[in-house]
């Protein structure tokens, strides 16, 4: 972490100021040092907005393709942020948990991919539960909601296969924070991970629905976790 992330971070701040219509909500105090910061994934702007929610710096992963791109890719190399190459999991969790140690925050989105544009959510991989047991680290859950239909859709080939990515560029953004908490029991045991991760992702599902109803000036609803 470098002036190359200070200066990322504080572009991303002011993007946001002039281009997005934040509204952010905290249910909880943030605890001092590392978290992992766990989020549903709408669009390709996700992984740098996540980075305003940290006080300490913090390594996204970030799909692999990102990395591609003359320039952009080095930076966010240099930068700090985590490649998630397809296959390769063990290898980027191998380097989050080097960060997780050296004091840093990690962001993860459970759902390894976009979520569906046509609304709702993916599964969730087992990753940032097993990161989590394993390390100790508290697990800040985090719900994203914006208007899918106004994400621009931009289609690539550098990665050698075409890929598509949505990228929201202007509009309402909305982000609810919850409770920080420790995810506990064996790493090694597929299903208590499993179940882990599944109320991981009840948790981030309850949250972006809370940002939902605030975007859209709805009636609230309960966060359920």
């Amino acid at each position: 972490m470098n002036l190359l992330y200070k200066f990322g971070r504080g572009i991303i701040r002011l993007y946001s100021r002039l281009m997005l219509n934040m509204d952010i909500l905290w249910h909880g105090d943030m605890p001092v040092g590392p978290k992992i910061f766990v989020a549903n994934h709408p669009s390709a702007t996700d992984p740098f907005v996540l980075h305003l929610l940290s006080r300490e710096p913090m390594s996204v992963m970030i799909v692999s393709t990102a990395f591609t791109f003359p320039l952009f890719g080095e930076y966010i190399r240099r930068a700090g942020q985590i490649q998630v190459v397809p296959g390769e999991g063990a290898r980027a969790m191998k380097q989050a948990k080097e960060f997780l140690k050296a004091g840093y925050s990690v962001g993860i989105f459970p759902e390894g991919d976009f979520s569906p544009q046509t609304g709702g959510f993916k599964q969730p991989h087992s990753g940032a539960a097993r990161l989590a047991i394993d390390t100790g680290v508290p697990i800040v859950p985090v719900g994203i909601y914006l208007p899918r239909e106004r994400s621009l859709c931009i289609s690539s080939r550098l990665s050698g296969k075409p890929t598509v990515g949505y990228w929201y560029l202007r509009g309402p953004y909305g982000i609810t924070i919850g409770r920080h908490m420790k995810l506990e029991g064996n790493p090694a045991d597929p299903e208590h991970v499993q179940t882990q991760s599944r109320t991981m992702m009840e948790w981030i599902k309850s949250l972006a629905q809370e940002s939902e109803f605030r975007v859209r000036r709805l009636e609230p609803v309960p966060v359920r976790y």
